[in-house]
């Protein structure tokens, strides 16, 4: 008696362990699915031209000036709509890469990478792009929503995503 219901026992953790990794695969499909539309809709959105913006659009190198310049305006929905939408703008990058890399677990690799990328999308901008520049204050905004995403949501998710 004692035997069989041990080995019903080992039978049920064995399928609710197989129906554990299936949901966890299953999610990191749909993390991988929601990057791809994430990359898509951030290339559009940050890598068109701006026609028309040539002479009044410079580059930025010096880290605060582009915020004192939003700050210092009497438009406070014109500073909240620029700072709020480069926070936000790779914040979805803090749950999807620890998510879909386990080795982007760790706050100073997520940091670090999404630094990355949003340095690589403000050179595209600068070097490539009619109408846009460079701007490290957005490279600073970007990887900060990120970092922030990463420790609100995104680390809860990856632990469960890759236990262990």
């Amino acid at each position: 008696m004692l035997f069989v219901a041990k080995r019903r026992r080992t039978e049920h953790q064995a399928s609710r362990s197989l129906l554990t990794r299936l949901v966890r695969w299953l999610w990191v499909l749909v993390a991988l699915a929601a990057a791809v539309v994430f990359a898509v809709a951030l290339a559009r959105l940050t890598l068109r031209p701006v026609p028309g913006a040539g002479s009044q659009v410079h580059d930025n190198p010096h880290p605060g000036a582009t915020l004192r310049f939003y700050l210092d305006r009497p438009s406070v929905k014109e500073a909240v709509l620029e700072i709020g939408g480069n926070l936000a703008l790779l914040m979805p990058l803090g749950v999807l890469l620890p998510v879909l890399f386990s080795g982007l677990r760790g706050l100073v690799r997520l940091t670090l990478a999404a630094a990355v990328i949003s340095l690589g999308i403000e050179a595209v901008q600068g070097l490539l792009i009619t109408g846009r520049t460079f701007d490290i204050d957005d490279v600073i905004l970007n990887t900060a929503g990120a970092a922030l995403a990463y420790l609100l949501v995104g680390r809860r998710l990856a632990r469960w995503a890759h236990p262990g």
